[in-house]
């Protein structure tokens, strides 16, 4: 018993033409020998397999003997026959071929390595006929998913001399292939792109761009504002469905804001043979237990107490500056703030500007930051004794 190619490929009799060629994708790439090396001997099997297939299947008149003949009768081993028929399509085509012109399915241009043994008469019969012999797949793999892949030769066809009934033919013999089996046509007459072509359009149907694969990068107040590497490890899914890890550096520029987009063109799952998603990092700035960010501006809360806002301490005194420790690790000194105009005190909520001693300005270059904003809580004590309200009162009533 034969092949069973609707089998191979998992579609039912009815199949029809795009069906087919789904199919095929889908087959191909899974069983394809580079992505599975773990098996390659068996992938290789099961990958000639598909392509012959397809190549049966996509064909109308190939298929149309198979369907009637099966796999023996398709190369050749059905009984011979003495006149032009013999075959649904048969025709007085050029070779004796099914369908006229010469080759099957020539004016579709789908056709890929069938071969004859002699003019006219059942294209299977006489003494010498060859029958169908499947292409190389990784010719067919090429020319489904873009590549000419040097389509093979056309083995067992140097004997027939002119093929004037070819689309775009002449009387010229067909060029040997760049396969190196003699006789043959080229990957440029095969696809129509010089003497003898059957037609096929050479142009590959274009794949969408994948999705973006968008993932969080989360970093601190503090590597966002010195910048910094990091090394991230992810697992990407190929084609063939086995996942590949891959380390990811990433070279964070100080200045970089929440929603930076990094991306890694083609790094991401790979839905295709040469064709992934782009890995997209998207920075998320993690909470700071001291500083917060507006824009290019750093904004903190420092504490001063009451008796400091209700009599602040001289100014240029040591009193009058508080300590601090930057993003950075640096320790700046911090003035409080003025009471303001006509007021001797210093009212809850008054703050501080620091000129460039916020965040890093990325789009900027040299050294240019944001300010840096201090608030001032003022303090009041938990609890005072009566003697202590007392005074109060009479200092503030």
């Amino acid at each position: 018993m034969g092949k069973d190619y609707y089998q191979i490929l998992g579609v039912p009799k009815s199949a029809d033409e795009d069906a087919i060629k789904k199919a095929y994708k889908k087959a191909a790439l899974k069983w394809h020998p580079d992505r599975n090396k773990t098996d390659e001997a068996g992938a290789k099997k099961k990958f000639q397999e598909i392509g012959e297939a397809f190549e049966v299947l996509s064909d109308k008149n190939k298929r149309a003997i198979y369907d009637q003949y099966g796999e023996d009768g398709l190369k050749g081993g059905m009984p011979a026959g003495g006149d032009a028929g013999g075959f649904p399509g048969a025709g007085a085509g050029a070779g004796g071929f099914p369908g006229g012109g010469g080759f099957p399915g020539a004016g579709g241009g789908r056709s890929f390595h069938f071969t004859s043994g002699g003019g006219g008469g059942n294209p299977f019969g006489g003494a010498s006929a060859g029958g169908f012999s499947p292409s190389d797949p990784n010719d067919i793999f090429a020319h489904i998913f873009g590549g000419m892949g040097g389509m093979g030769g056309m083995g067992g066809m140097g004997g027939m001399g002119g093929m004037g009934g070819m689309p775009g033919g002449s009387s010229s013999r067909p060029r040997a292939s760049a396969g190196g089996r003699g006789g043959g046509f080229s990957a440029e007459d095969l696809f129509g792109g010089g003497r003898g072509g059957f037609g096929a359009d050479p142009t590959p149907e274009p794949e969408e761009k994948p999705k973006d694969w968008e993932t969080p990068l989360k970093l601190t107040l503090a590597e966002l504002y010195k910048g910094t590497t990091k090394k991230l490890k992810i697992g990407r899914t190929l084609a063939s469905g086995q996942t590949e890890q891959k380390v990811i550096t990433i070279e964070v520029k100080p200045g970089w804001k929440k929603g930076t987009k990094v991306r890694f063109a083609g790094a991401g799952n790979e839905v295709s043979p040469g064709n992934s998603q782009d890995l997209v990092f998207v920075v998320d700035e993690r909470p700071d237990a001291k500083y917060t960010r507006n824009g290019d501006d750093l904004r903190v809360i420092l504490p001063l107490k009451l008796v400091d806002a209700l009599d602040p301490p001289a100014p240029g005194s040591a009193e009058s500056r508080r300590k601090l420790t930057t993003l950075d690790g640096r320790t700046i000194d911090v003035p409080l703030p003025s009471p303001g105009a006509g007021k001797t005190t210093i009212s809850p909520g008054r703050t501080t500007r620091l000129a460039n001693e916020g965040m890093p300005i990325s789009k900027v270059k040299g050294t240019k930051k944001g300010d840096l904003v201090v608030e001032w809580n003022v303090e009041f004590p938990d609890r005072l004794s009566a003697t202590q309200r007392s005074e109060v009162r009479k200092a503030l009533a």
